[in-house]
């Protein structure tokens, strides 16, 4: 799928407000809006492959991004290992990512009820009846698709093997 890659990164993150605003105009262009949301803390080849199969799935991927509060609070108190400019910064430069939003709120629902996505989109350990704005994007004409993970990669892995390098 060609994506824009003139579009910064700057342009990229964006905020709940300019998400909203972006998300109308791509709507009345015609263009398929898919929404995932995560942590994303260490990057890893299957957060690009899940991202890619997402991204695969419309026109524009929108990727909602837990604040480190939010982390923190899902993850315990040492994460996240890179804060949420860097994470930012890396989702955003990803050429098939179109926009990037910080979330602090427990669940995304608020964002994914102000974006009406097309396509929701969720990990594997999920299913239809544990993933937050299922029940709403369907109510509202989309769908919800739960992609495979890439076996082998998980951040919690990647920690555990650096703390036992040392």
């Amino acid at each position: 799928m060609a994506k824009d890659s003139k579009q910064t990164l700057v342009q990229k993150i964006v905020s709940r407000d300019t998400l909203i605003d972006k998300a109308r105009k791509w709507k009345a262009e015609g263009k398929k809006i898919v929404f995932t949301n995560g942590c994303f803390d260490i990057i890893h080849p299957g957060h690009i492959a899940y991202l890619g199969e997402a991204a695969d799935l419309g026109d524009i991927l929108v990727v909602g991004l837990n604040t480190d509060n939010s982390v923190c609070q899902l993850k315990g108190e040492n994460r996240p290992i890179n804060n949420e400019f860097s994470r930012t910064q890396l989702i955003a430069s990803m050429f098939f990512v179109d926009a990037v939003v910080l979330f602090s709120e427990d669940t995304p629902l608020d964002l994914i009820n102000a974006v009406q996505p097309d396509v929701l989109v969720k990990g594997g350990d999920y299913n239809l009846d544990n993933i937050v704005g299922a029940k709403e994007t369907i109510a509202n004409g989309g769908e919800v698709k739960v992609l495979n993970f890439l076996p082998g990669y998980s951040s919690t892995s990647i920690i555990e093997k650096i703390k036992g390098s040392q």
